[in-house]
């Protein structure tokens, strides 16, 4: 293949290689922080990643919704690994579940990269919200708390709403909380339990879009949190895994509605990952000794090996990226 010249006098060559070094940045930023003292930044990844928990993991439970502090091992959610570059500036982030899990992930890598913070949790979860709010601020940035029920369509309304006069515009909504109830049988699946599941995965979202596309301006972006359960339902999960398609279906659609408007809408699909939702009731006790386990890596992941994701779908810069799925599923199948 010849080396093309591109508009701007930039040759094919120039423009991968480019690329190439904003993959390795991506990468870079992921890394943990106990694999980046022990570990030269040359080292392999699977070196780096040593620093991360394997099973087995302690027996645990704790009631809906859970708080971070109270898991063992504590999720790693990037707080002394992120390092950012100013690539999000100015930007207006709204991220549901923003309080614990692969939402605070996300919010401290989207704060160090620039961007205003705003998230909305259950009451419950203040210790956490709290705890993130420390963060965001640390690094500079607005951050707003706005907690409350996404099951209930008015709230959702006024939340979007609420994020757009607090942070003084809205170019990213996270669409990332979730309810998952691990049931080994349809008949134990209550209509309560399915309604409640439904709602918060899937008509949350619905309505939180719907919302936040008048209020926002061309490179915007929805990120929404699929899973791989999507494409490989597990038989306990059944009603979370329906709504994890429902997510990546709805992704793909709107994108191409939005395109015109030059709002981009894209996906990310996790494989096991360690967060409260796996300990309030997402998988059986006895099952999360193991958790993770299965994947080729042989662990769940950690919150933080999924915030650079979040960044690279919010970043203007990938302006003909949109409709598409990212997956962090361990070298497990997926998108």
């Amino acid at each position: 293949m010849t080396d093309e010249k591109q508009e701007g006098g930039a040759s094919r060559r120039d423009l991968l290689g480019g690329a190439a070094v904003g993959i390795a940045a991506v990468s870079a930023m992921a890394r943990p922080a106990m694999a980046q003292e022990q570990k030269s930044p040359g080292a392999p990844m699977s070196e780096r990643a040593a620093g991360f928990a394997t099973p087995p993991f302690p027996k645990q439970k704790q009631p809906w919704p859970g708080l971070t502090s109270k898991m063992s091992p504590r999720p790693d959610h990037g707080e002394s690994s992120y390092r950012g570059s100013n690539r999000l500036a100015g930007m207006k982030a709204l991220i549901t579940g923003g309080d614990s899990g692969i939402g605070r992930a996300a919010a401290i890598a989207l704060a160090r990269e620039g961007a205003d913070i705003a998230i909305n949790y259950l009451p419950a979860e203040e210790p956490d919200a709290q705890e993130l709010g420390a963060l965001v601020k640390q690094a500079g940035r607005t951050f707003v708390t706005l907690p409350g029920d996404i099951r209930d369509e008015a709230f959702c309304r006024k939340l979007v709403a609420d994020a757009h006069r607090q942070l003084g515009g809205l170019s990213i909504l996270v669409n990332n909380a979730a309810r998952q109830v691990s049931q080994t049988s349809i008949l134990d699946i209550s209509s309560e339990q399915f309604d409640t599941t439904l709602k918060t995965n899937v008509y949350a979202m619905f309505w939180l879009s719907k919302a936040a596309v008048p209020l926002m301006r061309p490179g915007s972006s929805i990120i929404n949190t699929t899973s791989v359960t999507a494409y490989d339902p597990p038989e306990n999960i059944i009603d979370y895994a329906c709504t994890k398609a429902a997510i990546m279906n709805f992704t793909k659609g709107l994108a191409k509605q939005l395109a015109s408007k030059g709002i981009r809408v894209n996906g990310v699909a996790p494989g096991p990952v360690w967060t409260p939702l796996q300990v309030t009731g997402g998988q059986e006790p006895d099952k999360l000794v193991t958790f993770g386990s299965d994947t080729p890596m042989g662990r769940p992941g950690q919150p933080a090996e999924l915030g650079p994701l979040y960044v690279a779908l919010a970043d203007p810069m990938l302006s003909y990226t949109t409709g598409q799925i990212f997956g962090a599923v361990g070298g497990r199948g997926g998108p």
